[in-house]
């Protein structure tokens, strides 16, 4: 009898073992298998964005344009200091793909963003005087002057993602909002760094 219950057992703990991986597998890659269910493929995606969420995305693709954009302007200058010009080419390959991933949330979110033209879409933005200096710079002072515009539009994005981390509620996008202050924050340091050699 005691071999038989233990062999009953044995494949009781196996059989509860092989679902629990099951569910580990599906639970979208959260830190509790089988606890994250917002993230699940079969949620709405609507479910679990909040007005928060909403906002991060739509202000942070349009701040994050506004980064690519100062990045091939000063690209397209001669002149222009090597790693200054390799930094710019990192923050476009970053912050590409970001853009793309947060039009596809506000899509699937069925986010109403029109009420949000016109805005200055978060701290840190140039304004169009700081674009057109530096359209207007060359060489060593473009380098620079998109150093020191970039340090302040990095500031800008930190703070409007931690904000996301403070009031989200979407995962995604609250993970997201995590990975770019770590990111722009080290790159601020970087960024300081090259200040001082130019």
């Amino acid at each position: 009898m005691k071999t038989r219950f233990a062999a009953t057992a044995a494949l009781t703990l196996t059989a509860v073992l092989a679902l629990a991986g099951c569910a580990g597998n599906t639970s979208g890659g959260g830190d509790m298998p089988g606890m994250n269910h917002e993230s699940s493929s079969s949620a709405p995606a609507s479910a679990d964005a909040n007005d928060a969420d909403i906002m991060f995305a739509s202000m942070m693709k349009e701040h994050h344009a506004q980064a690519i954009e100062m990045s091939d302007m000063l690209l397209s200058k001669d002149g222009v200091n090597e790693r200054v010009a390799a930094l710019a080419e990192e923050i476009k390959a970053a912050q590409g793909p970001e853009i793309q991933k947060m039009e596809q949330w506000l899509e699937e979110w069925g986010a109403d963003t029109s009420n949000m033209e016109g805005m200055d879409h978060g701290g840190g933005m140039m304004s169009d005087d700081d674009m057109q200096a530096l359209e207007d710079a060359t060489g060593a002072d473009a380098s620079r002057l998109f150093l020191e515009q970039m340090i302040e539009h990095h500031q800008g994005a930190v703070e409007m993602a931690q904000d996301e981390v403070d009031n989200g509620q979407n995962s995604d996008a609250v993970a997201l909002a995590e990975t770019i202050i770590e990111a722009q924050t080290t790159e601020i340091a970087t960024m300081k760094d090259l200040l001082d050699t130019l």
